[in-house]
């Protein structure tokens, strides 16, 4: 079976896409605009001796599937469990440190909430039945509003399955994927550090705050993760994030895919509702039978030559509060803490408002058009589990903080507000580790507009669209289209714009790549 397939962008779901067509004995060229390939999940050496996971940081997501089928250990890929994964230091010199197992994680909750210690173990078991019903979606394409083949009668069965294996938990459910986390979180526990902790992977790379709709989704997206068996781990990938996309690189070559860096395309080409094929800034015009595109929609309708069919392509809320920070230091953080000799270093440092009204004021400052006077702040220091990421004796740091306003990249006021956060963000961290910022050696600053300029994510989106209830599953990226297709015959998507979306997951990519063999096949 021969057949030309161009997959326009090389982040980690082209690059899974690219792996399986070719697995299959498609002929499949993929084509990078950048460089390297990876897209947000890269390492780059900004400095020198220091290595840096430039945009996506630590991998939880990833299904095991995909590491499974193509063998991604083998080509490379390592990586490192956090634990404790969950670090917050508080200004009154008290720290919450989760993440080391369940006995650990009901003793550090019983010295802020007895309550809560004792609510802890039955709300993961709640998030775990949740996510065990709901994680055989993830490998499939959803179903679609249109059509009664019996592979879509399959699909709405598989989904009625979960609702079945949910039970008595439907109700609790429902409220969870598509209400704001605030009020789950407060119906669960009373210590305000806690709430505030969780409600970080509720509202992370979202413009909302705890209190909007939706938001409980969020959160329980970010805990589907399995890493070696256990739910809700996260790692880091030894040699940084560009490692998985090395590895994924080296899957999608080995199976005979070409793979192309500099190759921006300029122009997706079609003819008579069909595609025909790409053109490449350099000039280049390259002829296809299927071009898949790994972008998000407002970037792939663009390139479409054809007007009235990008028409048709959906809109997505592409809002993002985001900045990212990547820092090299010439020393550690030292956590002033009063209940602990020291605060582990390893896993997430949870910085910024401790409590659920200061996320919402802080949400408040960028609505407002400004940005957050105390922001939410995650800081990781990868190097303390992997020194070949820095010179001896030196570390590098990832923090990832919100929320900055919401202005168009062209915005005359992004020098100065790109400043602002960055000062707010490292006072933050100076206010709890003195001599934080005296340590910082060199400092990158990615807001929106440089995430939308670097990684190709209008407005700064790392989820190539909110992840709100009216865009998940066969809604996601719009309930009229077949699941990975466009209005365009042959134009297939297989980015996060499409079910389950974001985080480094590589499901879209391996879902798109089925659906795409299914037709190849049938036709």
């Amino acid at each position: 079976m021969t057949r030309r397939i161009l997959i326009v962008g090389g982040g980690h779901n082209g690059l899974v896409c690219a792996a399986y067509l070719a697995r299959a004995g498609l002929a499949v060229t993929l084509l990078e605009r950048r460089e390297l390939l990876g897209g947000a999940c890269v390492t780059e050496s900004l400095w020198p001796g220091y290595r840096v996971s430039r945009a996506a940081y630590v991998l939880s997501l990833l299904r095991p599937a995909i590491a499974r089928e193509l063998e991604l250990e083998r080509h490379g890929l390592r990586l490192l469990p956090r634990s404790p994964a969950s670090i917050t230091p508080l200004p009154d010199g008290r720290s919450l440190v989760l993440g080391a197992g369940a006995a650990h994680d009901v003793a550090e909750i019983a010295r802020f909430s007895k309550r809560d210690a004792e609510h802890w173990p039955e709300f993961e078991r709640a998030l775990e039945r949740v996510a065990a019903a709901v994680e055989p979606l993830l490998d499939d394409a959803p179903p679609s509003l249109a059509g009664f083949a019996p592979r879509n009668l399959a699909r709405w069965a598989r989904l009625a399955r979960a609702g079945l294996r949910l039970g008595r938990d439907i109700p609790e459910t429902l409220r969870l994927l598509v209400g704001p986390a605030r009020a789950l979180l407060e119906e669960h526990f009373e210590s305000e550090p806690l709430r505030a902790t969780l409600a970080t992977d509720a509202i992370i790379g979202a413009f909302a705050s705890p209190a909007t709709p939706g938001t409980g989704y969020v959160l329980f997206h970010h805990v589907m993760g399995t890493l070696g068996g256990q739910r809700g781990v996260w790692a880091y990938v030894e040699g940084g994030m560009g490692r998985l996309s090395d590895a994924l690189a080296a899957a999608a070559r080995e199976a005979g895919a070409e793979l192309r860096t500099d190759s921006e395309v300029a122009a997706i080409h079609c003819r008579d509702g069909r595609v025909r094929g790409v053109s490449l800034a350099s000039g280049e015009t390259l002829d296809a039978e299927i071009v898949v595109s790994g972008m998000d929609l407002a970037r792939t309708a663009t390139l479409v030559d054809d007007a009235t069919l990008a028409a048709e392509f959906p809109r997505a809320d592409q809002r993002s509060p985001v900045v990212k920070l990547n820092l090299a230091l010439g020393a550690l953080p030292r956590f002033r803490v009063r209940d602990r000799e020291s605060l582990p270093l390893g896993g997430t440092i949870h910085i910024g408002p401790v409590d659920l009204d200061g996320i919402e004021r802080a949400f408040g400052d960028a609505a407002a058009g400004r940005v957050s006077e105390l922001p939410v702040v995650e800081l990781t220091l990868p190097s303390v589990l992997d020194p070949t990421l820095a010179p001896p004796g030196k570390h590098v740091a990832s923090i990832f903080a919100q929320y900055a306003p919401v202005l168009a990249a062209d915005d005359a006021r992004w020098p100065s507000l790109r400043d602002e956060m960055c000062a707010r963000v490292l006072g933050a961290i100076e206010s709890l580790a003195p001599g934080f910022t005296a340590s910082i050696e060199q400092v990158e600053v990615l807001a929106a507009p440089d995430l939308e300029r670097v990684f190709g994510l209008t407005g700064g989106n790392i989820f190539h669209g909110a992840m709100t209830p009216d865009r998940l599953l066969f809604l996601r990226p719009s309930a009229r289209l077949a699941p990975y297709r466009t209005a365009v015959d042959g134009l297939w998507l297989c980015g996060a714009a499409t079910h389950p979306g974001g985080g480094v997951m590589g499901a879209c990519g391996r879902n798109a790549a089925r659906e795409i063999l299914r037709t190849v096949r049938a036709r």
